[in-house]
């Protein structure tokens, strides 16, 4: 019997055979891959609920000490569906045609064909705006410190694309630079800062995606010659753990 000085309860997830865990594994791959990022959305109305269930699917995301420092600001009304339009199209022009992108960037983002036009936002019934904690305001007015910060809400807006393409939703992780002006239009406090803005909502009917391809498995895998059937060995230096729930 395990001692423990704080609260712990058995946790038993579903086991499968192996044929049934691969397959279950290639359906899920199957179906993730047919995910895109959407710049052309229809206005057809979206449950509320919906976006609920996407983000409490990003909150079983596992985070840094289980601090869990995201918060997700929805917003459905035209008004301010547009004032985030506006100001997001203002720095998007000192981007692209006030030249604040650099030519390298401007070269990778061009098979995108994007630019400074993001009238989607005002298409999408939904705007979703996932903010990041760097620190939590406690109950009695102090700030408590959080860890593994970008890992943790990174980890959870994942969760959150997944959950939206799970029931037929599109979105895009929109990153307008400098980000400042969510801040105060969506009336957040100052320990939170603007980490991705996304546009949800159906994809249009006439919705197209560039025709890219995605890196083969064999670019994404690598097999350290120090490792075995379980994995890497560490390497020297390696020893600080980050372990989350």
């Amino acid at each position: 019997m395990r001692q423990h000085t704080h609260p712990f309860i058995p946790y038993r997830p579903d086991r499968y055979d192996e044929a049934e865990m691969i397959r279950r594994g290639r359906d899920f791959v199957s179906f993730v891959d047919r995910r895109r990022s959407v710049r052309f959305f229809s206005d057809e109305p979206v449950p509320r609920e919906c976006i609920d269930l996407a983000v409490a699917a990003a909150n079983t995301a596992p985070s840094g000490a289980h601090f869990q420092p995201w918060k997700f600001a929805v917003i459905g009304d035209a008004g301010t569906k547009h004032r985030i339009r506006v100001a997001a199209e203002a720095e998007e022009r000192v981007n692209y045609e006030g030249g604040r992108i650099p030519p390298e960037w401007r070269a990778a983002l061009a098979p995108l064909e994007t630019d400074s036009d993001k009238g989607f936002l005002e298409v999408v019934p939904w705007i979703v705006v996932c903010f990041a904690e760097k620190s939590t305001v406690m109950p009695d007015g102090t700030l408590r410190k959080n860890y593994y910060v970008n890992e943790s809400v990174g980890i959870a807006c994942g969760l959150f694309i997944t959950a939206l393409h799970t029931m037929g939703l599109s979105t895009l992780t929109h990153t307008p630079n400098p980000m400042a002006f969510l801040t105060r239009i969506c009336e957040r406090p100052g320990n939170e800062r603007p980490y991705i803005l996304f546009p949800v909502g159906h994809a249009a009917p006439d919705c197209e995606v560039p025709d890219l391809t995605r890196k083969p498995l064999a670019e994404a895998i690598t097999t350290p010659m120090t490792s075995g059937p379980g994995g890497c060995l560490p390497t020297a230096g390696q020893g600080k753990t980050r372990e989350a729930p």
